[in-house]
C-alpha cells in the first residue's frame, strides 16, 4: 500500500502535534482536518486521498497511520513526503 504523499505530511504534522499514541493522535487528526488546519484539508479531502476519519473506518485508518509511522518516524525509508 503506497500512501500518497500529502496523506504522510498530515500524518506527520498530527504526529509532531500530539504524539504517536492512540487514542490522542486520531483526536488531533480529527482535530486538525476539522480545524483545516494542515493545507487546508478537511475530512472530504481527506478521504479522497486515501484516509477515512470514521469510526467505522478506524482498522484501515490505523494501517495507514502505522505505516507512515514505520517509513517516516522509524527510518526504515529514506524518503521525504513531497508535501
Amino acid at each position: 500500500m503506497k500512501v500518497h504523499p500529502q496523506l504522510a505530511g498530515f500524518i506527520l504534522f498530527c504526529i509532531e502535534r500530539r504524539g504517536r499514541e492512540w487514542p490522542a493522535l486520531y483526536d488531533e487528526m480529527c482535530s486538525v482536518a476539522r480545524r483545516r488546519l494542515y493545507q487546508g484539508l478537511q475530512y472530504d479531502e481527506l478521504r479522497g486521498l486515501g484516509l477515512s476519519l470514521g469510526l467505522n473506518d478506524l482498522g484501515q485508518t490505523t494501517s495507514i497511520v502505522d505505516k507512515v509511522i514505520d517509513q517516516f518516524c522509524n527510518g526504515t525509508t529514506n524518503d521525504e513526503p513531497k508535501i
